[in-house]
């Protein structure tokens, strides 16, 4: 009871942040401008949205294949099926809790395919990394496309209110209470070895290192690289280009060059990483980088609602069906056997 409380209070307390971003926005409109959101919605062409959904699903394709790629060294080669629904179930949960997941994803292939834990979370850690690192490319890829255009835009919505909430922040002190609670840590260890290496929680703990340890590996003992890499390619791209379709949707973001969609979708995606599912933040990140284009707020707005609803929905629904077909399918699967 108490762990679902908990839960229920974290889901709560991220909700109410996207919540509140949603107030925030709809506060300073106008019943006019309001109307005019609603009216977007409506003239909307929405087999955009239908193919940006199958780009999505696409990319997640893309997705599962890479992963696979990354058990394979270790000796598991679990069904495509099963690898599939695990992502989207990743994904699911993620619009719950930050996190939660990566948690998922190797729970999911623990249970049907047998895999362990600590080693299926290795590799979606280095899934992570790479992600975070191509990302950061991105990032600056966009900055150096449009210099002028964007750097007061980083400044003023980045730039400034990350300094002034952390004006007080020193990170050298920081750093150096991070490594002296670290040297602390490791001096404890080595005394208290030879007392703890019998207990069932060091056992486990070194268990869980040491599969941790080996799924890293497997980053470098992949079969075929370069499909490792065009993967990891076509998961960004596909991202890309499911965002930069939907502009085709309204009339007003249909003549937007793929630089300014870029910029959206780089952006965009900052929104996912601060708030769980992006919910309120996203839309309003989407307005604000499209004002820079001269595309008015109120369409703007409506721009980022329904590429946040397209996504959302995507990952919802995949992910109910994923989570019913799963036994099912594996039922099946062990019935044959």
């Amino acid at each position: 009871m108490k762990k679902t409380l908990i839960l229920t209070g974290k889901f709560l307390f991220f909700l109410g942040i996207g919540l509140f971003f949603i107030w925030i926005f709809m506060r300073n409109l106008t019943p006019v401008e309001k109307k005019e959101i609603f009216h977007s919605f409506k003239q909307a062409n929405y087999w955009w949205i239908v193919l940006s959904v199958g780009l999505g699903i696409l990319s997640h394709t893309s997705r599962t294949l890479r992963w696979k790629m990354l058990l394979k060294p270790m000796g598991y080669n679990p069904r495509f099926i099963n690898v599939f629904s695990a992502v989207f179930i990743g994904y699911f949960a993620n619009l719950a809790l930050p996190r939660l997941g990566e948690v998922s994803r190797c729970g999911i292939l623990a249970k049907y395919e047998k895999i362990p834990f600590n080693k299926s979370f290795g590799t979606v850690f280095t899934e992570r990394a790479i992600d975070l690192i191509t990302f950061v490319l991105l990032f600056f890829i966009n900055l150096s496309l449009q210099f002028n255009k964007l750097n007061s835009y980083i400044d003023q919505k980045i730039y400034t209110p990350f300094s002034e909430k952390f004006t007080n922040f020193n990170p050298n002190m920081m750093l150096l209470y991070f490594f002296v609670g670290l040297v602390i840590v490791i001096i404890v260890f080595f005394i208290l070895r030879k007392k703890i290496s019998h207990t069932k929680i060091y056992i486990k703990i070194k268990e869980i290192i040491i599969g941790f340890i080996e799924g890293l590996k497997s980053l470098v003992l992949i079969e075929k690289p370069w499909l490792f890499i065009f993967h990891s390619i076509a998961i960004w791209s596909l991202y890309f280009i499911m965002t930069y379709v939907v502009f085709f949707s309204m009339e007003e973001t249909s003549s937007l060059s793929l630089v300014s969609g870029f910029a959206v979708f780089v952006f965009a995606s900052i929104g996912i990483i601060l708030v769980q599912g992006g919910i309120g933040i996203y839309p309003a990140i989407v307005a604000g980088t499209l004002l820079l284009y001269h595309i008015p707020e109120t369409k703007g707005y409506a721009m980022g609602w329904l590429l946040w609803s397209a996504q959302t929905i995507m990952i919802i629904v995949a992910g109910i069906v994923s989570l019913s077909l799963l036994p099912m399918i594996n039922r099946s699967k062990n019935a044959k056997a």
